[in-house]
This record gives C-alpha cells, structure tokens and sequence, in this order.
C-alpha cells in the first residue's frame, strides 16, 4: 500500500529526491568545511571546486525545495479534497521549513569571508601587529572556530535525521493502525460472510430432506398406480380368453 501511495502522489516523489539531493549536499558541505579548515584560502583550487559544486547542489535543491512548498500551499487550505490528513500536511510543512533552514545555513556559511580575506585587511593587520597578536595565531583561532562550527553542524546534522526518523517511525506507525483498522473490518466481514454461509447451509439441508421426502412419495404413488393398472390389464386378459373360448364351443 505504501508503494502504490508514492507512485500516486507526486509530492511524496519530488520529497525522495529533495532528501536525496540534501544527503549529498551535506556530504559536498561537509568537504568543503573540512578543505576551508585545512586551506582556508580563497585562490585554493581545491577550495573553489568544492565551492562551486556546493553551490551548485544549492541551486539545484532550491528549485526542488520550491516545488515541494507549492504543493504544500496547495493542499494546504483544503487538505481533505486531495485526501490527506492534517497531520500529514503539517509534517509536509514541517519537513519544508526544516529544509529550507538548513539551505540557508550552508549558504549563510559560503558567504561568510575567509579568514586570509579577513587578515589581508589592512586595518585589520596594522592592529594585529600593534597588538603584537601573529598571522598564526589568528588561523590558529580561526581553525578552531572551524572545528566548533564542524562539530556543531554535525550536531545539528545528527538531530535533523533523528527528527526524520521519528517522522518516518510516526508515519508508519500511523499506517500500521490503518492497517489493523482494515483488518479488524475485514475480520469482522468474514465473521458475518460465515454466519451468512451457516445459514444458507441449515437452508439447504432443509430444502434437500424435503426434496427426499417429496421424491419418496411420489415413488410410492407412482409403484400403488402400476400394481392397479397391472391388475385391471389380467382381468380384462381373463375376460377376452373367456371370451375366446364361449365363441369357440358356439361355434
């Protein structure tokens, strides 16, 4: 049943590939974090790559995520007519915003500047020198912020997929009571086709003993009718050779 369900709504198909699509968005995001945080800078080849295939996963799970809450909003005012629970439109809508936070979060992280970008200020590396802080210190910093954001976003990671997992488990949960409610409904039309089958076989039991009852009489009456018609045919035979026989001395 389930299967058939996602082959019939196409919001449940376009959500297979929005999911899919972010798994391997957050796996390019996660290379890059790891490429920022061992060569943060900007000229990096590696670093660029990364960038613009992250990018491009963005874009392209952006259109994707934007079709998804069309079709929320179009359910979203009379959830009934298209054969859908409340509940299932609010974990649509749900699912949507979570998405959608979690785009803006990785381009949020892609617009932020680099920490060479930030250093190769000039204010900011005449105050560096004044305070005698060095450049390694800085990327010192600035790898460990890295490190706490990496480990956040991982955090936030493991959260987001455990909330999906208790979405899934609350789906099929729900599912499975559908399931037992048919069950139960078509355990209780056997139990009624049974009765109904018991019935009609005391029925026929009844229509078949009459049916011998009936056939046994009319065997009777048929055998009483040929005994008397057999014994009038030897009295009418008597009568002719009697019959035959006065003639013949007459004669």
């Amino acid at each position: 049943m389930m299967s058939s369900t996602n082959e019939e709504d196409p919001f449940l198909q376009v959500q297979a590939e929005v999911l899919s699509s972010l798994t391997q968005t957050r796996s390019l995001f996660t290379s890059y974090l790891r490429i920022l945080s061992l060569s943060p800078s900007p000229s990096n080849p590696e670093l660029l790559a990364a960038r613009s295939d992250l990018l491009s996963s963005l874009t392209s799970l952006t259109e994707d995520l934007s079709d998804l809450s069309a079709a929320v909003s179009a359910v979203q005012s009379d959830p009934y007519k298209y054969g859908l629970e409340i509940e299932e439109v609010a974990r649509r809508t749900r699912l949507v915003q979570e998405v959608g936070g979690e785009i803006e979060d990785m381009r949020e992280e892609l617009e932020k500047p680099s920490v060479l970008s930030a250093n190769g200020n000039g204010n900011g590396g005449g105050k560096g020198k004044g305070l005698g802080i060095s450049g390694g210190g800085i990327g010192e910093e600035g790898d460990e912020e890295r490190r706490d954001y990496n480990a956040e976003f991982e955090h936030e990671q493991q959260l987001h997929m455990m909330a999906e997992q208790d979405d899934t488990l609350e789906s099929v949960f729900h599912t499975v009571g559908n399931l037992r409610q048919q069950a139960d409904h078509m355990g209780r039309e056997l139990e009624e086709q049974v009765e109904m089958l018991d019935h009609v076989d005391g029925l026929a039991d009844r229509v078949g003993g009459r049916l011998q009852t009936g056939l046994k009489s009319m065997g009777t009456v048929i055998r009483r009718n040929e005994e008397k018609w057999s014994g009038c045919c030897v009295w009418v035979l008597i009568f002719v050779l009697i019959l035959l026989l006065v003639l013949v001395l007459v004669l």
